[in-house]
């Protein structure tokens, strides 16, 4: 019987494999923050404003992103190739659901959001 710390350690990606597939996600993860950061900025500068639990949610909104690249990129480097993109899919998944959370939180409770 074959124990699985007998088996030879798998080779490690090349960088421009690591480098491809964090640039082809990080360009989403990219236009989430930048999405985000122009429907902060809208709601900044509107005529009321933005309270302060208003700048919290919508900083958070801009701030998640990085974050969630962040912990993907940190579990999934030293993986296989397929496990990597499946770990940066799985974060960009949060960070959809996290944006669709702030979205409609702006929409039905909004006016609890401005007024500075």
């Amino acid at each position: 019987m074959t124990d699985m710390t007998d088996a030879a350690p798998s080779r490690p990606m090349p960088v421009w494999v690591i480098a491809t597939i964090a640039g082809v996600f990080g360009l989403f993860y990219a236009y989430a923050v930048w999405n985000a950061l122009a429907f902060l900025l809208i709601q900044a500068t509107g005529p009321l404003g933005l309270n302060g639990y208003g700048w919290a949610l919508l900083l958070s909104a801009v701030i998640f992103p990085l974050i969630a690249f962040a912990i993907a990129f940190w579990l999934g480097y030293r993986r296989r190739a397929g496990e990597f993109a499946a770990a940066l899919l799985a974060g960009l998944g949060l960070v959809a659901v996290f944006w669709l959370n702030v979205v409609g939180y702006a929409t039905v409770y909004g006016a609890s959001l401005l007024g500075g």
